[in-house]
């Protein structure tokens, strides 16, 4: 009983983490889109594509559980989305940039979690071939962590220097774009 009542919870959180990739896999291309540096863009490009091999992987733990991955939708990756939709709202240049990753490993430490979680579950039952399979995802998903740090540093110092270099007397900007827009701006 208690096994079955674990394996219920590992299917359940399997279709949270299938819900979640499925939607980043909508968010990565306007997340890449609204980049500016093409270092970050072209990464999240690269994500993108990880992210879909994730989904497959997914697909193919439920191929052998015999379940359907449907019927859940992930309302903490439709929470992180949104924030970092917001980002894209409310900053300009580098700043977005220094956001957008902000928001990227937030999801990328959710993900990371999860697939955490379901690894002990699959331990657990016994499920050694779905332990390879989510292995092999959450070492993609630290591996895109650490990218995105290594990115921040050089993006969060141009943002910073943009940000220093405005002054309130009324000079040009010195990084167009590189600060946080205006309520009212259209």
């Amino acid at each position: 009983m208690a096994e079955e009542g674990l394996k219920e919870l590992y299917i359940d959180e399997l279709k949270d983490l299938y819900s979640a990739e499925n939607q980043l896999v909508k968010a990565l291309p306007k997340m890449a889109k609204a980049a500016t540096s093409q270092e970050l863009s072209a990464g999240f490009t690269e994500h993108l594509e990880q992210t879909k091999g994730h989904v497959e992987r997914l697909e193919t733990i439920f191929k052998q559980l015999g379940e359907s991955p449907k019927g859940k939708k992930c309302k903490g990756m439709e929470g992180l989305i949104e924030e970092g939709s917001e980002a894209v709202e409310e900053y300009e240049g580098g700043l977005l940039d220094a956001a957008l990753i902000g928001a990227a490993q937030r999801v990328e430490h959710y993900e990371m979690a999860g697939y955490g979680t379901v690894i002990a579950f699959a331990k657990e039952l016994g499920e050694s071939a779905h332990v390879d399979l989510l292995n092999e995802t959450l070492e993609e998903e630290r591996a895109t962590d650490e990218k995105l740090t290594d990115l921040s540093s050089d993006i969060n110092a141009q943002a910073n220097n943009a940000d220093s270099g405005e002054e309130e007397a009324e000079k040009p900007e010195i990084a167009p774009g590189a600060k946080k827009k205006s309520r009212n701006a259209a």
